[in-house]
């Protein structure tokens, strides 16, 4: 029996791509929060909890691109003239927030605190929500013409992908309140559970109108979740986003710590699981499939070697690296 490396590689690039959506999303949410949490020590509470691991997340970001320029060239070609702007954007508030990240640390005055606090939080805006444009724009829809990106400079620039940037921004903005109630103690852990609340249920009311929007814009859409065999692949995700919804209330209600994390996890990849049944089997929607976009399988396999190494050595080491710094993060203690 032949392997089918296409599906394998888009297996692994997916995979990726929900990892660093996964840990960078927390990451974001804590920038997200800190309008929130004025106070500089529950600030620098919050930054330190990400401190140790926010640079392995971003990872899996890189391991994504550089598996989709390897393994699917033309999605490659394709997918970046189309989103370059909220890409680039994304990146330079990556970098840019790095920097607060360090910056914020050393500086000594009042004024100087509050403007890298201030490009810390911005910058975790920025970045989340062009990821969320980016997000949008591919799923509507990329146009090509032959095997070559046919759309305008502003393609990606739509309502249905400000409504998906202002969503992914609201989703980080959990996942940062359920990381810090995970993470700290005391008033700042109160105050991280007060806000995932309605961070939660926001989350639920944005999953809900985008995917609303995209059955009353999108007649693939409609087609792959209203009709058969698609509604019977997908059915079981919006009843288990139930149960994670009401399980999470639950957890928030009892006081849990660590399930509220979990519950919001869980949320995003059953997110992503839909997702991935709305677009099955393309990878530059509407027209471009895996397989169409796929490298000689020669090189796949000769990539697979190396992927074969390499993942599993970032897994060890982002597991080790969780572990190493469990437990609670108090003030006064951490990166400085």
């Amino acid at each position: 029996m032949s392997v089918d490396l296409t599906l394998i590689w888009a297996v692994l690039i997916a995979t990726a791509v929900f990892l660093y959506v996964a840990m960078d999303g927390f990451d974001l949410g804590i920038g997200i929060l800190f309008p929130a949490l004025p106070h500089k020590v529950d600030r620098d509470v919050m930054v330190n909890s990400v401190a140790p691991v926010w640079d392995g997340n971003e990872t899996w970001l890189v391991l994504g691109g550089g598996g989709l320029f390897a393994a699917f060239p033309l999605a490659y070609v394709t997918i970046l003239p189309a989103l370059y702007m909220p890409l680039i954007l994304m990146l330079l508030a990556l970098v840019f927030r790095g920097v607060a990240f360090e910056m914020r640390f050393r500086v000594v005055t009042p004024r100087g605190q509050l403007a890298w606090d201030r490009a810390f939080s911005w910058g975790s805006y920025v970045a989340a929500f062009c990821q969320g444009i980016a997000l949008g724009a591919f799923v509507q829809g990329i146009r090509v013409e032959g095997r070559a990106y046919a759309g305008g400079w502003w393609d990606w620039l739509t309502p249905f992908s400000l409504l998906t940037g202002f969503a992914l921004v609201v989703g980080y903005g959990l996942l940062g309140a359920c990381w810090l109630i995970w993470k700290t103690e005391g008033d700042l852990q109160r105050r991280a559970y007060a806000l995932a609340q309605p961070l939660g249920l926001a989350t639920l009311v944005a999953i809900a109108v985008v995917s609303a929007t995209m059955l009353a814009v999108s007649a693939p859409f409609r087609e792959r979740w209203l009709g058969l065999p698609g509604m019977a692949v997908g059915a079981p995700v919006p009843v288990l986003v139930g149960l994670l919804a009401w399980r999470f209330a639950v957890a928030l209600e009892r006081r849990e710590e660590v399930m509220p994390f979990l519950c919001a996890l869980g949320i995003f990849l059953l997110s992503y699981v839909g997702l991935g049944i709305s677009m099955w089997p393309y990878i530059v929607p509407p027209d471009i499939t895996i397989w169409q976009a796929a490298t000689h399988p020669k090189s796949q396999a000769f990539l697979l070697y190396g992927a074969a190494v390499l993942v599993p050595l970032v897994l060890a080491y982002t597991a080790y690296v969780y572990w190493l710094f469990r437990g609670k993060v108090t003030a006064g203690a951490g990166y400085h």
